[in-house]
């Protein structure tokens, strides 16, 4: 991810008249009409992972808080970070979307680079998001991302991912955009297994691309395995533990 734009946005309202990667705070992240649909795709398969509101969460190209919006209000003081290098979708998300005073209350953490060199300590992160961050990536950048995020994930930590599939990989390195990259499936699982993770495709719904979780050895994959995701298996998974105790 690179800076393209230090600006304000010039277009008011939703944008919905507008054509995805323009300037504005909602367009330059994807087609402006599925701004909500992307913000609920993201944060229902993350409760139904079993997210909680203790836990720690990255969202890499965090942007104009599209998810944000609705992981910050409902995670604990401190539990929110996000990697975005233009800052002026980040402050647009917030005049937009949140509000400062939520800001206030929840202490969010920002980073406005484009890798994850301003953490020098551990996050001890449960979950990562990286929706449509692959899609725009050479492998290197795929790998490198991979790699960084791993080493600040606890051991039962996961990482959530987009990418479009196809039968040969993108053949470029680097930050594409609004351009987008195909990869395939076997390049994706090739990368888990030299960084020492688990690798599946998750069965859930996406408009146009394929989500896939790259986890730690201790994450309990009995909420991915074998079906769908959903609510209900992640309610009766928690009940079963309940009645164990």
């Amino acid at each position: 991810m690179k800076k393209l734009f230090q600006k304000k946005t010039k277009n008011p309202g939703l944008g919905l008249n507008l054509k995805a990667g323009e300037e504005h705070y909602r367009a330059f992240v994807g087609p402006p009409a599925d701004y909500d649909l992307i913000s609920a795709m993201v944060f229902n398969l993350l409760t139904c992972m079993g997210l909680r509101q203790h836990h720690k969460v990255l969202d890499i190209g965090c942007g104009s808080l599209r998810v944000g919006r609705l992981l910050i209000p409902y995670l604990n003081t401190n539990n929110y970070f996000g990697i975005e290098p233009n800052k002026w979708l980040v402050d647009d998300g917030i005049n937009n979307e949140i509000g400062k005073e939520l800001i206030k209350i929840k202490q969010p953490t920002f980073s406005f680079c484009s890798s994850m060199q301003e953490f020098s300590e551990p996050l001890n992160l449960d979950y990562v998001i990286a929706q449509s961050i692959f899609s725009h990536c050479g492998k290197n950048l795929i790998y490198e991302w991979i790699s960084q995020v791993s080493s600040h994930m606890k051991y039962s930590g996961v990482l959530a991912a987009t990418f479009i599939r196809d039968k040969n990989d993108f053949d470029g390195d680097g930050w594409v955009y609004p351009n987008c990259v195909k990869f395939k499936t076997e390049t994706m699982a090739e990368i888990a297994t030299d960084l020492n993770l688990n690798f599946d495709i998750l069965d859930w719904a996406h408009p146009r691309q394929t989500w896939v979780l790259f986890s730690k050895k201790g994450y309990d994959r009995s909420l991915i395995e074998g079906g769908s995701v959903s609510w209900n298996r992640f309610i009766e998974e928690e009940i079963r533990k309940k009645h164990k105790k």
